[in-house]
């Protein structure tokens, strides 16, 4: 597995080995050795979840308060989509920053995002089928929010926002300054 830090190094794009022959491909999709030797830490991953999805389908941007937060670990099965991570942690030198990183059933990257960012990502094919793990499980009770289209964000979608299919929750969503945030920079994955 190749990891690479992204212009937010919390943020890291992980790319496994694959193994492909006339007869299809192998790959390993998450092994615990080499994410903790890279981090230098054990998250202790809990759930794993997927959703299907048709094109213009935007998922977030979507996060839990603590003590209910979570650390993912992202990828797409089957069909392509842009995944993007918001930098929510006040007094990081990255604060109200994002990563947009395609993730596609092509490139089977995956993208690992701590506690104190924002997730979501939007479908860019049919029938596409997203998978993660997450360290907590959902709280309804600390589900949280940012606008998708907060102009202070700058997220380029790639795709027109007629097109985009949002849920009631995702189209009143607060804006980055009325949301509530991470107060402590310094927690990232603990």
């Amino acid at each position: 597995m190749n990891f690479i830090r992204t212009a937010i190094p919390d943020v890291i794009i992980i790319e496994p080995r694959v193994f492909g022959d006339a007869r299809g491909y192998f790959i390993e999709t998450f092994r615990q050795d080499k994410l903790d030797e890279f981090l230098g830490f054990t998250v202790n991953f809990i759930q794993d979840n997927e959703s299907k999805s048709s094109y213009g389908v935007l998922r977030g941007l979507h996060y839990q308060s603590a003590p209910a937060s979570q650390i993912k670990l992202v990828r797409v099965i089957k069909g392509k989509v842009l995944d993007v991570a918001v930098d929510i942690r006040v007094g990081s030198p990255t604060f109200g920053q994002h990563i947009s990183v395609e993730l596609s059933e092509q490139n089977k990257r995956q993208l690992f995002i701590p506690r104190g960012f924002a997730h979501g990502f939007v479908v860019l094919e049919d029938d596409t089928i997203f998978a993660y793990k997450v360290d907590n499980y959902y709280s309804p009770e600390n589900d949280r929010g940012l606008a998708f289209d907060d102009a202070s964000l700058g997220i380029d979608w790639q795709v027109e926002k007629a097109q985009l299919q949002l849920s009631a929750k995702d189209t009143v969503q607060p804006t980055l300054d009325k949301a509530e945030l991470f107060a402590n920079a310094g927690s990232l994955y603990v």
